[in-house]
């Protein structure tokens, strides 16, 4: 087997866009001095080049890796509701056409509500604000607590501030795709940290339906289908 040069193997896999003539820099040569022609430029670029490792190995902190880790889990399909949980399809169906509906209403209104006045005491956190957002839709009692309660119905006089602000369209309306992704990822850690299940008495818990359209909604109208139940 013959051998080849390094630097004409170099070229072999990495070709010369320009040919550089040969240029001696080897007397007098001062890399501090500006390069007087093209020339001595780029032939002090081939001397550069040349000086550098042919592989080099990144320095990776492995505690950095240990957060937000991808995990593949593979998934041979979800499990059935009990019987009696699951919605029949025409319900389905029903609600896929009223989001349809309530969506497109709230994309043809939304500057409307946009540009509505919010009230003095809503200041609305930065996107990248993780702490600013849990308080804001949680309220501040809950974040401090900790504990997951039932929700409070609104009235008059209400401190949304210790309590959460309702996800109204003056305020919605008011965050773009980027943002609401966000905050979802952000409750949705806030509740994965605190081991939060939801456990249904029976059936007709109330909590039923809200789980159910939620459900319906992602599977069938977002077309995550592995998430979809079996029509009862």
């Amino acid at each position: 087997m013959a051998w080849v040069p390094a630097e004409s193997a170099v070229e072999e896999l990495m070709p010369r866009l320009l040919p550089v003539e040969p240029c001696d820099l080897t007397e007098g040569f001062d890399p501090s001095v500006p390069p007087r022609t093209p020339q001595e430029y780029l032939r002090r670029v081939q001397i550069e080049a040349a000086q550098c490792p042919d592989v080099v190995v990144a320095q990776i902190d492995p505690k950095k890796l240990k957060r937000k880790q991808s995990v593949n889990i593979s998934l041979s399909g979800c499990q059935p509701a009990p019987e009696g949980y699951s919605p029949t399809l025409q319900w389905q169906q029903q609600q896929v056409a009223q989001f349809s509906t309530v969506r497109q209403n709230v994309n043809k209104h939304r500057s409307h509500w946009k540009s509505q006045q919010l009230d003095s005491n809503v200041t609305m956190p930065k996107s990248e604000d993780e702490e600013g957002w849990k308080k804001f839709c949680l309220g501040e009692k809950l974040c401090a607590d900790g504990a997951v309660g039932p929700a409070t119905n609104e009235s008059p006089g209400i401190d949304y501030v210790q309590i959460g602000f309702p996800p109204l369209l003056s305020i919605v309306s008011r965050m773009n795709q980027a943002t609401v992704t966000s905050v979802l990822e952000y409750l949705s850690n806030w509740f994965g940290e605190r081991d939060f299940t939801p456990e249904l008495d029976s059936k007709d818990d109330e909590r039923v339906p809200a789980l159910n359209l939620l459900i319906c909604l992602v599977s069938r109208y977002f077309d995550q289908r592995d998430l979809a139940d079996e029509p009862s």
